[in-house]
């Protein structure tokens, strides 16, 4: 009986602890090409910053990699607002330089997010000297990493128009940002496991007083 009890204790006591882990990309530069009917793409794009990637650490440089991707129809107005099918694609390419990994990183495409919405293009109210205007493109991305992991996360990516203020053909990108949650499972650290140890003698002792007496 006492093992029963001692073996309760210890499945209670030591769980393994199940978390999201998570990697970010910093991508500048490309062009931002397409229309309404087939979608838009982001190619030529640079890699400046890899972090959080398989305990790589933070890596910052010019030479990392690139990010493309294509989305699907748009539904909307260029002008204003609107939002893009879900599917399209969504590509990171590691250079194999400055400590990156080289091929391919993650693939996949912009999904659905967690409350229904679908990828969504922003424009800013503001047409600037050079006529240019601001835009923006956020969605969330499900896909799989190099080693067949599967992830979420969500990107955005900024672009500006050089077309009388309006997106018509193609876009400079700027700074985009892409947050992969990559699933993790970690043991109890040093320092819990000793807290768990502390609790389980005095369990132990609890118990071997009632059974004596």
């Amino acid at each position: 009986m006492k093992k029963v009890i001692l073996m309760a204790v210890l499945a209670l006591a030591l769980p393994i602890a199940a978390f999201a882990d998570s990697a970010t990309f910093i991508n500048v530069g490309g062009t931002l090409s397409g229309n309404r009917y087939t979608g838009i793409s982001l190619t030529n794009s640079d890699l400046i910053s890899i972090s959080g990637l398989n305990g790589l650490g933070n890596l910052f440089g010019p030479d990392l990699g690139t990010l493309s991707f294509t989305t699907g129809a748009f539904t909307g107005n260029f002008e204003t607002t609107g939002t893009f099918a879900p599917g399209g694609s969504f590509t990171i390419t590691g250079s194999g330089l400055n400590g990156a990994p080289s091929g391919v990183i993650f693939t996949g495409e912009f999904a659905t997010g967690p409350h229904g919405a679908d990828p969504t293009w922003t424009a800013s109210n503001t047409i600037f000297a050079d006529h240019s205007k601001r835009y923006m493109l956020s969605g969330v991305i499900s896909g799989t990493l190099a080693d067949g992991t599967q992830v979420n996360g969500m990107t955005w990516q900024m672009g500006f128009t050089t077309h009388a203020g309006y997106f018509a053909v193609n876009a400079r990108a700027a700074e985009g940002l892409t947050v992969l949650d990559i699933p993790k499972v970690s043991a109890p650290e040093p320092g819990m496991l000793g807290m768990l140890g502390t609790g389980l003698f005095a369990l132990v002792g609890v118990f071997r007083r009632k059974i004596l007496v």
